[in-house]
């Protein structure tokens, strides 16, 4: 086999393997596929007020909640008891979102990062789909699976969104 052909092979399967280590995302869009930005499908500015909350963001504001509500059921409900402290915080954070997301639209810890959960029409939540979304949440795997809008599962079969405020 000429040199050339020999080279040639081993430049293509280098390509290869590089597509296959950067995912099938960045695969496509070397093939032209546009995703556009998270959020463009739901009609949400780019940046800035109203657009799609970013992961980091998210992710400080649920540490922020679980935090606080440690401190609650640790605190106040099993006064130092820490075996029954850990079952009772995922109840307090169950309430303490239920609560907040249904009436104002955040939690503390989005308010102080600056978050609102919504409808994907941007309006209010309604209860039953805020009480959906917060099981889901609980059940913590569908809120670390996300679309292409960089939404939670739990926020997508709720048919909510988290933007910036």
């Amino acid at each position: 086999m000429p040199e050339h052909h020999r080279y040639r092979g081993r430049v293509d399967n280098r390509q290869a393997i590089g597509s296959w280590l950067s995912g099938p995302r960045a695969a496509a869009e070397e093939m032209g596929v546009d995703f556009g930005y998270p959020g463009q499908q739901l009609g949400l500015p780019k940046e800035g007020p109203g657009s799609v909350a970013r992961f980091g963001r998210r992710l400080g504001a649920v540490a922020i909640d679980w935090l606080g509500c440690q401190l609650i059921a640790y605190g106040l409900i099993t006064r130092g008891d820490m075996t029954a402290s850990a079952n009772w915080t995922l109840g307090v954070f169950v309430a303490l979102v239920v609560l907040t997301v249904g009436t104002v639209g955040f939690t503390p810890g989005k308010r102080i990062l600056g978050l609102r959960v919504i409808a994907e029409d941007g309006g209010r939540l309604g209860f039953g789909r805020v009480v959906l979304r917060t099981v889901l949440l609980a059940l913590v795997i569908p809120a670390v699976i996300w679309d292409r809008d960089s939404r939670g599962l739990h926020d997508r079969l709720s048919r909510a969104v988290q933007v910036r405020i």
